[in-house]
This record gives structure tokens, C-alpha cells and sequence, in this order.
């Protein structure tokens, strides 16, 4: 089977997204790395005892590797709404 490149849907935003993933997983205590976010990835999955290994994980159930990308996807839109709602308040005051 193909694996699919998923990209973002504006140009030139990978960058600002890689940045955004390091800096939401720091906070949460992991050690994420601005040049390589991605691996941030294996340390949410030993925590969550998830077999993930680097390259191919068709082994995995859709339940184990929405455990890792549900966590950290979900750090990042909680930590967007977030921003958005500070925006948001400073436009009004």
C-alpha cells in the first residue's frame, strides 16, 4: 500500500506547524525538538505503551495510533483555540 504525504492545506505553513507541535509537547514535559517534532511522537507512544517504531507501523491498530496522534493533535487545537480566544479578547477590549 501507498503511503500518503499529508500536507498542510497552506503552502509554506509546515514550518510555523513543526513549531507549534515542539513548543505545545515541551509544555507538556517532552522533550521535543524544533528540528525534528515528528519524534516527539515515540515518547507519547512509550508512554502510552504503544509498540511504535520508526518506519512501518501497519501493525498498529487505528485505537494505538489515535492514542499518540490524538494527544498530540489534540495539544495542538486546545493550545490554538486557545490563541484564537486570547485574540479574540484583545481585539475587544
Amino acid at each position: 500500500m501507498a503511503r500518503r504525504r499529508r500536507r498542510p492545506l497552506v503552502p509554506g505553513s509546515q514550518p510555523a506547524l513543526d513549531q507549534l507541535k515542539a513548543t505545545v509537547m515541551k509544555k507538556q514535559g517532552y522533550d521535543a525538538d524544533i528540528e525534528n517534532p515528528n519524534d516527539v511522537k515515540f515518547e507519547v507512544a512509550e508512554e502510552v505503551n504503544v509498540p511504535l517504531k520508526k518506519g512501518y507501523n501497519g501493525h498498529l491498530t487505528s485505537h494505538q495510533a489515535g492514542k499518540v496522534g490524538g494527544q498530540i493533535g489534540g495539544s495542538m487545537v486546545k493550545e490554538l483555540v486557545r490563541m484564537a480566544q486570547e485574540r479574540l479578547k484583545n481585539n475587544n477590549q
